[in-house]
């Protein structure tokens, strides 16, 4: 509540919106760091996509689906800007998870277990994200589509314009390198 507003008064169009950023803000970025692979550009991706829900607030501030369409907006844009600043496209394979982080995203490998294990679990999450970032775009990209965006392989291929072959033949690359990569983090130990 803002100074000088009285408690029963209802709350302005600016707080409405501030609540509803505050709300999925996480979301969004964690949606826009996962398909561009970098915190800055993930910013802008996300600024942009508020930007877009401020000029529909009357639409889609009260609006159930919400949180999908900030998701889907978030996703074109990510792609129109890997498309307009990064070379070609390849996709990306699959991972595992059975639990949510905060954001509502699969978080791999996470257990309910030991405090110890917790650790360790979340240990390996991290390094999951630092491999899954590495990744070349043509990679990351369609395997974050397939797994954290839950699109089939035929829209995949759609929205990227490529062969259903290609994001086949690319997600099984991006699996193999990053079971490699974290395998051999694993082993090191």
């Amino acid at each position: 509540m803002t100074a000088g507003r009285r408690a029963d008064e209802p709350p302005t169009d600016a707080e409405r919106f501030e609540a509803f950023v505050r709300e999925y803000q996480d979301m969004v970025f964690a949606t826009a760091v996962r398909l561009l692979g970098n915190a800055t550009e993930a910013e802008d991706i996300a600024q942009t996509v508020f930007l877009r829900a401020f000029e529909r607030f009357a639409e889609v501030g009260t609006s159930p689906t919400a949180a999908g369409w900030l998701k889907t907006v978030a996703t074109n844009l990510c792609l129109n800007h890997l498309s307009r600043y990064r070379a070609r496209w390849q996709s990306a394979g699959e991972l595992g998870g059975d639990r949510e982080s905060e954001h509502g995203e699969p978080v791999p490998w996470v257990r309910d277990t030991s405090p110890l294990d917790v650790v360790e679990q979340t240990d390996r999450a991290e390094h999951l994200e630092r491999a899954l970032r590495a990744l070349p775009d043509h990679q990351r990209v369609p395997l974050v589509l397939f797994h954290f965006e839950e699109l089939s392989y035929q829209e995949i291929a759609s929205k990227l314009r490529v062969s259903l072959g290609k994001v086949k033949t690319d997600i099984h690359r991006a699996r193999e390198r990053l079971r490699n990569e974290l395998s051999d983090l694993y082993e090191s130990r």
